[in-house]
């Protein structure tokens, strides 16, 4: 029992340790080496758990879609989709300014060094389609608006202003966030009544604890 925990605790360590490696550097220049000392763990030990860059790159995607989607389902408590979905647009925004891995492997989904395709990217895509449908059968969405082209303008704004904030934290502040909703909300929805008019806070998923790592 001992050993187990002691090498869960070297995997979340190698895994936090690699996305903080890809989100700063990218797929292509993060290096092994730098990964295994930044988690203070051999050489050994990270292939042990993680036999080549790309299953370690796969593992940290995976992460962080398991954690926005857990995000999503607490957003899910909102009462409307179209509330739900700024929400969850929100929360993702900000995982991507507070969470390492969510960061990672929102870089990693658009690297174009990696030939597959991003899990973390297709789930958002799909919730934001789910979400706008939702909306539509609900009478929320306008009559006016296209729930093809409301997925669209929404997948695309929110991941833009994710690439920009890789690059600039400024991007997602709450003011920028919340001013993208104000725009946005307004034109998608069916009457002032439907209008998701604020951002219901959303907390991050939980991360471990950053601790000593024993080398196995």
């Amino acid at each position: 029992m001992v050993k187990q925990v002691r090498a869960a605790r070297t995997r979340e360590a190698l895994i936090r340790a690699a996305a903080e490696v890809f989100a700063n550097d990218g797929y292509a220049l993060a290096s092994l080496p730098e990964i295994s000392e930044r988690a203070g763990v051999s050489k050994g030990a990270l292939h042990f758990h993680f036999a080549t860059k790309d299953i370690l790159a796969a593992e940290v995607e995976g992460v962080a879609a398991e954690r926005v989607a857990r995000l999503a389902e607490r957003s899910s408590a909102a009462g409307t989709s179209l509330q739900s979905l700024v929400d969850t647009g929100s929360g993702l925004l900000q995982a991507l300014t507070d969470d390492p891995v969510v960061r990672a492997g929102f870089r990693l989904g658009g690297d174009p060094s990696r030939k597959k395709g991003s899990e973390l990217l297709h789930w958002w895509h799909e919730r934001v389609r789910a979400l706008v449908a939702d909306a539509q059968v609900a009478g929320e969405l306008g009559q006016t608006v296209s729930a093809d082209a409301a997925t669209t303008v929404i997948v695309a704004v929110v991941e833009g202003l994710g690439a920009l904030g890789m690059a600039d934290r400024s991007w997602l502040s709450a003011e920028r966030v919340a001013s993208l909703w104000s725009f946005l909300a307004p034109r998608l929805a069916a009457s002032p009544l439907h209008a998701p008019l604020h951002h219901t806070s959303v907390p991050s998923a939980p991360t471990a604890p950053a601790g000593p790592v024993d080398d196995e």
